[in-house]
């Protein structure tokens, strides 16, 4: 290690060359580094989505999940599998190893998918992959005060919004939701069908016949070839209305009376139905501060930078403001702006963090020179370590900014250490040049040996599989990189700049720099009392211990934000309009609670269509909505008291259950907790017992009462009318239960018979008779070739309710009790209060009861960590063992571990915040931090004795230097 330094005091200019080039390729490698929130975490999860009309759960379950499951079981790396049916869909989330390859596990299972998906009875299967990242990284609200017709909105947004949206670099595309789309409507009812001798299907096929061009052939004249076509194609609403769907024949006197003769007489469309344009019921409404608008949700491409893509998109619409006068394109959400101000929060707090390292240097040595050479050591340390995350793949996230916080202080640690050693060789006469090879080269072992202990202690977190390790792996290498970089400044760079600036007098200088004079009296009276000195530390070890369970823990720690989200689930069949109804009664409840502190509020009534990276998009329905709340800037209330009002808010709701979370980052549902924090899981067969077993597992975790919100997954079935067929009626009437799902079909739901080009776009023609009630549907007709059969001469109509839905795990059926906890008591102490209420229940054979979701993540996550901070102090221990040639002072070293963790359970008690994986992956740091004082401790005690002194006297002037 004496080269290095002797090689950099008699080259400075080559030094100086390498610094500088490092400097420049750090520079160009921070502006070529992509930007993003979190590091690129592939979730090990795959969703296979199966759509099969409007069948019950019981029959999806039997005929399509059942052998679905054990198909996937088979294949490599599945650690679980949990399935949710619902009416007409199912999803099936199948959980993989992290250390899993997820494109061959997407490749596997898509062939699995597409050999099951030859069942002709499924109306469609795929395979997804839901990645956080892939959200929308900005919502906008496109409003016009002038224009209340949501069809015109809409196609604004579809025709030119979206197509100069979609142009900008980065943009992969947009959804747009809130819209309306018109349609020719054509109603008519059965009665005037019936006066006219007419059915549905024959005005149907008289659209279909006479609304279509065709190519005829072509003719040749003159060596011109002509292209021959029927044009059939209706023009205008009038040519629809003036369709001849049938004739009737005229009565004689009729002749007499207008003078023509008697014949069959036209039946126009306009006749027996009234045609109009109008638009169809919308599939969902979005409100932006109670006003309708047109919600577009935009993506970017797989990683490109989002905030540079949020720049770019918001130029882009501050363009289309000026392009389109009269409308207002309100920004709702932007992820950018979020990961932004996430990353200069990060980025000022490493700043804070660099200024107050070089304050309390030149508070402890006194000489501005020497405090400005230690400084260099963390610009060029920091832009060094740019260099090496550039060329080993790693982006700007909050997790590689804050390795760089973390190590702010750590930078400065070696150069410390060496330029102490210099300054002190100066102050007892030795010239600088030799000094800063000298004071360089005598510790550059013990500044080594740190290093090294903290960069191995990241070791384990590299290797780890779970959540952690996807978290904080390149966190890790960003502080072993900045770590490696500032231990070759402070051998090369540090040297170099205090043999060419410091100076000397050539004798003994008088010690400047602030020194502990009194402390070599301390360390003598403790070496008196060696027995007490141990003792204590015991018992502050021991208290430490006795403090883990009272600080308690949790999986991960709540961000803060000014956005919240609720989430509202009507009871089944609640048709659009009165859950659009219950969100603006909610909306105006909510600015009531909080007057004055809300921004905006931006809802959603309905399905959203299954856009990308929603993964609750299939089993979305009218009953649902969610609305969106962002509170102003300084709005002065706390997380409990928001969620408190909000949760009043939503009190006087009777059978609607609701969801309220604080709007964070992709993180959550990244590590598969972005549900219910509180997740109890009741596993069975029978869909009653496991219903029963859930009401008293509800009912009992209502008694805690740090819950909130304690629902059910068997809660609110969707009621149904089940028309049972009564066979041999139907078989003496030659009717077929397709005739009767059909003609059903088209009284309920009307039939699309074509379409019509209206102004560049194809609008439905969509025949419909007028809505029926139940009595209607008793009394409605089933259409059999040329008999109408009524209805109740066929079947018999029941009604009833189907389960809201059915979960399976690991192919067993099982059923959620779900709650949220509110804050202050630890997530563990809530838990434990969970399990003694849960441990009374009685509970039937082969029916069982655990807490899963992010309990279980946490004891997973947990065991794992702690099987990493052991390794840890297996490793620091190798790393000391070999830097001192002893297997007894690594000991003596590493009995700083259990101290440092007095502090920083002391830390958590004094806050009040639980442990969690960010805390225990500091704590797993602070075994590679804590050691490196003792190292450069015991190398100075070493190098006393070989000096010549005693040990105790050793001791005590270590400790004085």
């Amino acid at each position: 290690m004496s080269g290095i330094p002797r090689f950099s005091v008699r080259h400075p200019i080559t030094v100086l060359m390498i610094v500088l080039g490092v400097t420049l390729l750090g520079v160009i490698s921070l502006g070529r580094l992509g930007i993003d929130l979190f590091p690129e975490m592939a979730a090990p999860r795959l969703y296979v989505e199966l759509q099969a009309g409007e069948r019950p759960p019981e029959e999806i379950e039997r005929q399509f999940i059942e052998s679905l499951e054990d198909l996937v079981f088979r294949q490599k790396g599945v650690t679980g599998v949990t399935s949710t049916v619902r009416v007409g869909a199912a999803r099936v989330a199948v959980e993989y190893a992290w250390d899993r390859d997820m494109d061959e596990a997407f490749l596997e299972l898509q062939k699995v998918a597409a050999d099951f998906g030859q069942n002709a009875d499924l109306d469609g299967i795929t395979i997804t992959q839901h990645d956080p990242n892939s959200d929308p990284i900005m919502t906008v609200a496109l409003m016009n005060p002038e224009i209340g017709d949501m069809d015109v909105l809409r196609r604004t947004a579809e025709n030119y919004i979206r197509n100069e949206l979609v142009r900008i670099e980065g943009i992969a595309g947009v959804e747009i939701a809130g819209g309306e789309e018109a349609e020719v409507l054509v109603e008519t009812d059965e009665y005037l069908l019936e006066a006219y001798g007419l059915s549905v299907d024959q005005i149907a096929q008289a659209i279909g016949s006479y609304n279509a061009d065709a190519s005829s052939g072509t003719i040749t004249e003159m060596g011109i070839e002509y292209l021959i076509r029927s044009v059939g194609s209706f023009e205008s609403i009038d040519d629809i209305g003036s369709l001849v769907v049938a004739w009737k024949e005229r009565a004689s006197t009729a002749a007499s009376e207008d003078g023509r003769a008697p014949g069959r007489t036209p039946v126009h469309l306009s006749d027996v139905a009234r045609v109009g344009l109008k638009s169809r019921d919308p599939r969902n409404i979005v409100r932006l501060d109670g006003a309708r608008c047109v919600g577009l949700s935009i993506f970017k491409e797989v990683k490109y930078n989002t905030v540079r893509a949020s720049r770019d998109l918001r130029r882009g619409i501050a363009r289309l403001e000026g392009a389109l006068p009269g409308y207002e394109l309100r920004i709702v959400q932007d992820q950018g702006l979020f990961i932004d101000g996430a990353i200069g929060e990060v980025r000022q707090t490493a700043l804070v963090g660099v200024l107050l390292a070089v304050l309390v240097l030149y508070v402890f040595l006194r000489r501005i020179g020497t405090t400005a050479i230690i400084s260099v050591s963390i610009p060029v340390s920091i832009l060094a370590t740019f260099n090496l995350m550039y060329f080993n793949g790693l982006s700007l996230n909050i997790m590689t900014l804050g390795g760089l916080a973390l190590g702010a202080g750590m930078l400065v640690d070696n150069a410390i250490v060496v330029v102490e050693n210099i300054v002190r060789s100066i102050e007892a006469g030795m010239g600088p040049r030799e000094a800063a090879a000298a004071g360089a080269s005598e510790v550059g072992g013990a500044i080594s040996a740190s290093t090294i202990t903290t960069v191995v202690v990241f070791l384990p977190i590299v290797y780890l599989h779970g959540t952690a390790g996807a978290l904080f792996k390149d966190q890790a290498w960003t502080v072993a990189f900045s770590l490696i970089s500032s231990l070759a400044v402070a051998v090369l760079v540090i040297p170099m700049l205090a043999g060419r600036f410091l100076r000397g007098t050539g004798r003994a200088e008088a010690k400047r720099s602030v020194q502990f004079r009194r402390y070599g009296a301390l360390l003598e009276r403790a070496l008196d009392r060696k027995g007490i000195v141990a003792g204590a530390a015991a018992l502050l070890v021991a208290a430490a211990a006795l403090l883990i369970p009272v600080i308690g823990s949790e999986f991960i720690p709540s961000a803060d934000a000014d956005e919240y989200s609720i989430r509202l689930s009507l009871p089944e069949g609640t048709e659009l309009s009165r859950t659009d109804g219950t969100i603006v009664g909610l909306e105006e409840a909510v600015r009531a609670v909080f007057p004055g502190a809300i921004e905006t509020i931006y809802s959603t009534a309905g399905p959203v269509g299954g856009l990308v990276g929603d993964e609750n998009s299939l089993f979305e329905d009218e009953n649902s909505a969610v609305m969106r709340i962002r509170f102003r800037r300084g709005h002065g209330l706390s997380d409990d008291r928001i969620m408190a009002g909000l949760g009043s808010s939503v009190a006087g709701l009777p059978g609607v259950r609701t969801r309220i979370a604080q709007d964070q980052t992709a993180l959550p549902a990244t590590l598969g907790t972005s549900e219910a924090p509180v997740v109890v899981e009741i596993s069975g067969e029978e869909i009653e017992t496991l219903a029963s077993l859930a009401a008293a597992a509800k009912e009992r975790m209502s008694e805690v009462e740090d819950l909130y919100n304690v629902e059910t997954s068997v809660e609110g079935g969707r009621p149904e009318v089940n028309i049972v067929v009564d066979r041999l009626r139907a078989g003496m009437l030659e009717v077929g239960l397709t005739e009767v799902a059909s003609s059903l079909e088209d009284r309920l739901s009307g039939r699309v018979a074509g379409d019509w080009e209206d102004d560049g776009e194809r609008r439905d023609i969509t025949l419909k008779l007028p809505d029926a009630s139940l009595g209607d549907l008793e009394r409605s007709y089933v259409s059999s070739g040329e008999r109408r059969i009524r209805l109740d001469e066929l079947a018999s109509i029941e009604i009833g309710s189907a389960p809201r839905e059915i979960i399976r795990t690991n192919q067993v059926r099982s059923v959620l009790v779900t709650a949220h906890k509110r804050e202050g008591r630890p997530f563990d102490h809530a838990i434990a209060d969970i399990r003694g209420r849960l441990a009374v229940l009685d509970l039937p054979d082969r029916y069982s009861v655990g807490i899963t979701g992010a309990e279980a993540k946490r004891r997973a996550e947990f065991a794992d960590l702690r099987f990493a901070l052991i390794l840890s102090v297996v490793l620091v221990y190798m790393v000391l063992a070999a830097q001192f040639e002893s297997l007894l002072h690594p000991f003596v070293i590493l009995l700083t571990i259990p101290l440092a963790g007095v502090g920083g359970i002391l830390i958590f008690l004094v806050l009040g915040r639980p442990l969690n994986i960010m805390a225990y992956i500091g704590l797993i740091m602070l075994a590679g931090i804590a050691v490196n004082d003792s190292i450069i401790l015991v190398d100075a005690i070493n190098r006393l004795r070989r000096g010549g002194l005693a040990a105790r006297e050793a001791i005590v002037e270590a400790g004085r230097m």
